[in-house]
């Protein structure tokens, strides 16, 4: 359970004040990975009030600790991009996790985070933390040339793998293209619109030698634009991987996931994913989280 310990809810000059933390998610360093501000002690803050927050720091995603209300959890967390709450998502997960622990909040080792998506166990220690996804889900995507054509690739850059659109917690499209065609996304949101893709788009290629995935990451309305490391699409590239035979259907495979490169923020997702019978069951995401900077926000007026 969240312990308030040293309260953070204070006042400055009258006004009302959280405590909070800006921490880099799946990050080899400072200033890579994904960037992601954590709010503390935020059980009084309305939909309202989290949302203009979320506009303030105008990151990726904010996530809001608060005391859980579902048995066995230890916190629940509430995440909001720049423009709405998301039941889920990886990094937000992964960064708030690390963040209570290195914080003194909760101990090293199993917690249970609630949120949108259910009750989730994340392993936390002092470098980073480990996600277990929700429960997989898998569906039929578009054509493989034409989701490559709304993503500005001429249909021949798909390797022909087809596209699923799978998740574990968050539903995304997976277009296998040649290496050299990564880098040359350019989604049309028009082309994109037309398509059922889930919370966005997956452009990958495999490495079969080094069981690794080089991505980039679009939403599906680009209202957020390009991830530069995207947790919840990590967890469905593995479901992804195992229903198109890349990756065994009767195993617990581990692979990787670099992303983010070509936006300066350079990112490392560590995957698992547990397969039976061709199908995934269970997958995982670590990433390392690097803590860059704190301070107090003032609470937006209700």
């Amino acid at each position: 359970m969240v312990t308030v310990g040293k309260a953070t809810v204070g006042a400055v000059n009258g006004r009302e004040m959280l405590d909070y933390e800006i921490v880099d998610v799946f990050a080899p360093r400072a200033f890579a990975g994904n960037p992601l501000a954590v709010v503390f002690d935020a059980d009084g803050l309305s939909t309202e009030q989290c949302q203009a927050l979320a506009n303030e720091f105008h990151l990726s995603e904010t996530s809001f600790l608060c005391a859980p209300t579902e048995p066995g959890a230890d916190y629940r967390v509430r995440i909001f991009t720049p423009y709405a709450e998301l039941p889920f998502a990886g990094h937000p997960s992964v960064g708030a996790a690390h963040t209570l622990v290195r914080a003194g909040r909760l101990s090293a080792g199993t917690v249970r985070q609630e949120c949108g998506a259910g009750v989730l166990d994340v392993v936390a220690d002092a470098v980073g933390a480990t996600l277990s996804g929700g429960t997989p889900t898998l569906d039929d995507g578009p054509a493989a040339a034409e989701l490559a054509r709304a993503m500005g690739l001429p249909a021949d850059d798909a390797t022909g793998v087809p596209v699923e659109v799978a998740g574990c917690g968050l539903p995304f499209a997976y277009l296998s293209v040649r290496p050299d065609a990564v880098d040359r996304a350019v989604p049309d949101p028009a082309a994109l619109r037309e398509l059922t893709v889930g919370e966005g788009v997956s452009v990958l290629s495999w490495d079969a030698a080094t069981a690794t995935v080089h991505a980039r990451v679009f939403a599906a309305d680009l209202a957020w634009g390009e991830d530069p490391a995207t947790g919840s699409a990590a967890l469905g590239a593995g479901v992804w991987l195992v229903e198109t035979g890349l990756l065994p259907g009767e195993a617990t495979s581990s692979f990787t996931v670099r992303q983010g490169e070509r936006m300066g923020r350079p990112s490392v997702l560590e995957c698992t994913v547990t397969a039976v019978a061709g199908r995934a069951v269970a997958a995982t995401v670590r990433g390392a989280v690097v803590p860059v900077a704190s301070g107090r926000i003032r609470v937006p007026s209700r």
